[in-house]
């Protein structure tokens, strides 16, 4: 498991975690999975389960949306750091 916080949002990238590329980005109580994108973006996975729990605070799923924006070069690198690369 490697992990990186940034603005209080915990980010984690397991090991034996499956494709596609992503992250759990916790903060709170409130997980949310970003999915990182070929273009070196994010976005919230479109997973049906992607917000735990499903009752989340919106404004916790905010503030976890946004850092993983602001921090996208960096989550990128820290899934490629456990996986070897970020391609599909």
């Amino acid at each position: 498991m490697g992990s990186k916080t940034f603005d209080g949002v915990w980010f984690i990238s397991f090991a034996h975690d499956h494709a596609p590329p992503h992250v759990h980005g916790q903060y709170g109580e409130t997980t949310v999975i970003i999915d990182l994108l070929p273009s070196g973006g994010v976005m919230q996975s479109s997973r049906k389960s992607s917000v735990i729990p499903a009752n989340a605070k919106r404004s916790d799923v905010r503030k976890i949306l946004k850092a993983a924006l602001d921090h996208a070069a960096a989550l990128h690198q820290l899934w490629e750091t456990m996986h070897g690369t970020t391609a599909d």
